[in-house]
């Protein structure tokens, strides 16, 4: 149940390793993988250049202690096999993530479709799934459809979250993660589009480091994004309004930042501080932060306070804004009741879970969907054993 990458996956999975079983795919829309269409601006961000179990699992802020075991069993260099095996290369970028070398998710889409009609998958759309029993055979579907086994791979969907409490499950309640912080009072909204490769962001007792993008509502980027998904829990439990703290030389302490502008006032007097651009900011951000004087008339107590300002300047978070298509859910089915072995429910036996709907979430880089891959994969295979 679930026509995403999760779902998709574990049907291939499962029909690969018994051809013989039918196996029959249930989305509620009129369309499969959706977010596959989407992600990574309509080039599919496919999974990350990490290859190594004990590193990938720091990506995850939920669920990562679980993943161990199943990234040994299938992690991002069988992802990229099993797409090179099939025709479709994948790239990998600076910052480690991977696209298929078209820059289209089509290419991404056609291959799953394509694997799923060669090995025999039936898939129905526009099923609106109402009502599932545990009976003998298994598991009865809207009265109609019998499954001995039963993998739930409906992402955030509430339908899928109600069917699992309807089977003894836990849910951990779902919020938002992967999301950019709206700060209506920021002095710097009218230096939107400009960019800092790395950054400080601190917020809640979180930390992180990464580049930063301002935008008129406030700030994005890597940074606010992979903060947002560590602090998920706490940022909703405040009605995401906090302050956060922005130190924009993370490299530097505060006493070398002053170091480095008395040194400045003694090289060039005579020469104003906003053209000496002396950390290398972007044009406009460096004029918001210095001061409109010669050097030599900078006082040392406005040296100090530039100081603090560049190592800790303060804003105030008034709300969150999220991609409606492509947002990332922390939350879903408690993994203690999961066997992450095989991905079947520890209290209900024949069902299984995968993706989204587990309370796994990663950063955005790819880690996600390497995350469906993976528990698809285990639960698929595991389904028809």
């Amino acid at each position: 149940m679930g026509g995403g990458a999760a779902g998709v996956f574990a049907a291939l999975a499962a029909k690969a390793a018994r051809s013989e079983a039918r196996v029959l795919l249930l989305e509620k829309s009129a369309v499969l993988l959706a977010k596959v269409r989407i992600s990574g601006g309509g080039r599919c961000n496919v999974t990350h250049f990490c290859f190594e179990p004990k590193t990938l699992v720091q990506y995850y802020p939920r669920g990562g202690k679980e993943l161990l075991g199943p990234f040994c069993r299938f992690q991002p260099r069988d992802t990229i096999e099993w797409f090179s095996s099939r025709g479709v290369s994948l790239k990998g970028e600076a910052d480690g993530r991977m696209f298929p070398v078209t820059d289209c998710s089509q290419t991404i889409i056609d291959c799953l479709l394509k694997e799923a009609l060669k090995l025999g998958v039936e898939i129905r759309l526009r099923q609106n799934v109402q009502t599932i029993e545990k009976v003998d055979e298994g598991f009865l579907v809207n009265s109609t459809v019998i499954g001995k086994k039963m993998i739930f791979a409906t992402g955030s969907a509430p339908d899928g979250h109600r069917q699992a409490m309807q089977f003894g499950h836990f849910l951990e309640a779902p919020v938002p993660s992967l999301f950019t912080f709206n700060v209506p009072t920021s002095p710097l909204k009218e230096l939107s589009g400009v960019a800092m490769d790395s950054v400080e962001l601190r917020i809640e007792g979180f930390s992180m480091k990464g580049p930063l993008l301002i935008t008129h509502f406030g700030f994005s980027g890597p940074a606010a994004l992979k903060l947002s998904a560590w602090g998920a829990r706490a940022l909703h439990s405040k009605g995401y309004k906090v302050p956060l703290q922005i130190n924009w030389l993370p490299d530097l302490k505060e006493e070398q930042i002053y170091q480095r502008l008395s040194q400045l006032k003694i090289e060039a007097p005579q020469k104003t501080m906003v053209s000496e651009n002396v950390f290398g900011f972007p044009k406009n951000l460096w004029k918001h932060f210095a001061l409109p004087k010669r050097m030599n008339d900078v006082s040392k107590s406005e040296l100090l306070a530039l100081s603090r300002s560049l190592h800790a300047s303060f804003y105030q978070v008034e709300g969150k804004t999220t991609h409606k298509e492509e947002f990332v859910t922390c939350g879903g089915v408690s993994l203690k009741e999961v066997d992450f072995k095989t991905m079947q429910s520890k209290i209900c036996p024949g069902l299984f879970f995968a993706g989204e709907i587990l309370d796994i979430d990663g950063i955005t880089g790819g880690f996600n969907f390497q995350n469906a891959w993976t528990t698809g994969f285990i639960a698929g295979t595991s389904a028809v054993r």
